[in-house]
């Protein structure tokens, strides 16, 4: 939904199997996010200021993940569907040497596309995210349900009550401080209201499996991008040891750990994932 001013203009584009909602803002190289599960562009709003103001274009789209504003009844929206989805972003704008900034489930997609469709991506920051068998999170029970037809209205309808937002069930365990209400709303909203964006959560349901991040992996030694891993030490659902693993198998990725956030360090320590990045691209810039 974009509500943040911070994200710049909204705009839309159309690919082959429907409309992108997506915001711009800065000039220079362009950096584009991928975000998770049953969130959309406004995660990254204390993050995009930051590198838009050290030379970064920035460029949020709402993917078709249960909290966008466009339905995309014609996409193909499995897992590999989405990844090659936000490949086709990429060409359609004509993007090139582009950081790629995923989370939670958006850096289970980005290891698709970084070993289908790499050759626009110039590097890769994976902060907390889905990997081998840990596929899907953090709303594994919805996406259970969500397969069974009429199902995820009911599931999201408590979810409009803070007190509800808060459990591990819905962003307890994903924000370790107090997620905005109106930014919670923007995320849950969507498919609380619309029978359309919850017909697409469905599809991507019925296909989200560990299956794909599992063959992702066996694809990692193929590579040739630098990664930047950003791991919290306080994450209640991605252990430590996923991250090691990803820099023990992606051949030029590097770890970078922070405290005091859980899974989305954009939400919790968005100053220090902004150093972080703008230190990484300008580590790894072209030459």
């Amino acid at each position: 939904m974009g509500i943040s001013s911070a994200l710049g203009p909204a705009h839309e584009i159309a690919l082959s199997s429907g409309r992108v909602r997506y915001h711009d803002t800065g000039t220079g190289s362009p950096v584009v996010f991928v975000h998770g599960l049953l969130v959309n562009a406004d995660l990254w709003r204390g993050v995009v200021p930051g590198l838009a103001a050290t030379g970064h274009r920035c460029l949020t789209p709402d993917w078709p993940l249960g909290s966008h504003s466009i339905p995309m009844p014609a996409a193909d929206l499995t897992p590999t569907g989405i990844a090659d989805l936000i490949g086709e972003f990429l060409e359609a704008l004509d993007l090139t040497d582009v950081t790629i900034v995923a989370n939670d489930t958006g850096g289970a997609l980005t290891q698709i596309l970084m070993t289908r469709r790499p050759e626009r991506i110039g590097r890769v920051v994976l902060a907390a995210v889905d990997c081998y068998e840990i596929w899907p999170q953090p709303f594994t029970t919805l996406l259970k349900v969500a397969k069974i037809p009429g199902t995820i209205a009911p599931l999201l309808a408590p979810m409009r009550w803070r007190f509800m937002q808060r459990l591990p069930l819905g962003f307890g365990w994903l924000t370790k401080h107090d997620l905005p209400h109106e930014i919670a709303e923007s995320f849950l909203r969507p498919a609380r209201r619309s029978a359309a964006i919850r017909a697409d959560l469905r599809r991507f349901a019925a296909t989200a499996d560990k299956g794909c991040t599992l063959a992702a992996a066996e694809r990692f030694a193929e590579v040739d991008l630098p990664v930047l891993v950003v791991w919290s030490t306080e994450d209640k659902l991605f252990p430590m040891t996923l991250a090691e693993r990803l820099v023990a198998d992606l051949p030029r990725a590097t770890l970078r750990t922070v405290d005091n956030s859980y899974t989305f360090i954009s939400e919790d320590r968005p100053e220090l994932l902004t150093e972080l990045i703008v230190e990484f691209t300008r580590l790894h810039a072209a030459p």
